[in-house]
């Protein structure tokens, strides 16, 4: 399959430190030129996350966009929704059993060695990070850097995501090192998070990932 290059995360941590919902960011996003869109919530998912994974669902269905929950595969197959699981979460085949064969499923890698085994996993595309240093976890693994993304790179049949810390200033180095599509968190936020300054953001990095 081929992955859009601008990968963006609805971290929704992230975006309650803006003063953000995900709902909003997601609209303007779309609106943006975002052609997927992947819902991260790492707190309860109770019915008001929920309903809003449903109504975002519906928008980027509307907007002919993918979806994609991390983590919940529970919730990606009650959305219609893919999924991306890590290293910790539901194996790959096993969400594959639970989703289907059509469903949308990427994994996120750290290293070679978790790599190699993504590659012989039922998965559609592997995530790698983080490049740079990253605020969006709290717990972030080593950084792979470039060169290991090269590496990563020769390694891999699949689709290639590069992840964590990357911003309008790095893009072109980590797609020259090999990335098929970059994930963004916090570079798709700018200071002030109007739905206005969202759009224009996202339209930046849709640019970007022309040139």
């Amino acid at each position: 399959m081929k992955l859009p290059r601008i990968y963006p995360i609805l971290d929704t941590r992230s975006l309650a430190a803006k003063g953000c919902d995900a709902e909003t960011a997601a609209a303007a996003w779309l609106d943006g030129g975002a052609q997927i869109l992947q819902l991260r919530h790492k707190g309860t998912w109770d019915r008001p996350v929920f309903e809003q994974a449903e109504r975002i669902a519906e928008s980027c269905r509307a907007h002919h966009a993918l979806f994609v929950v991390n983590d919940r595969a529970d919730v990606a197959k009650l959305v219609g929704a893919g999924l991306h699981v890590g290293q910790d979460d539901l194996a790959p085949d096993r969400a594959r059993g639970l989703l289907g064969p059509d469903a949308l499923l990427g994994y996120s890698t750290h290293n070679p060695d978790q790599v190699d085994a993504a590659v012989c996993a039922p998965v559609n595309y592997v995530a790698i990070g983080p490049i740079y240093s990253t605020a969006s976890k709290q717990h972030p693994d080593p950084l792979v850097g470039l060169e290991q993304l090269k590496n990563c790179r020769s390694r891999c049949s699949r689709p290639l995501v590069a992840i964590g810390g990357v911003t309008r200033e790095t893009a072109a180095a980590v797609f020259a090192a090999g990335a098929d599509a970059v994930a963004i968190i916090n570079d798709l936020l700018p200071e002030n998070c109007t739905g206005v300054n969202l759009r224009r953001r996202m339209e930046e990095w849709q640019q970007l990932a022309q040139m």
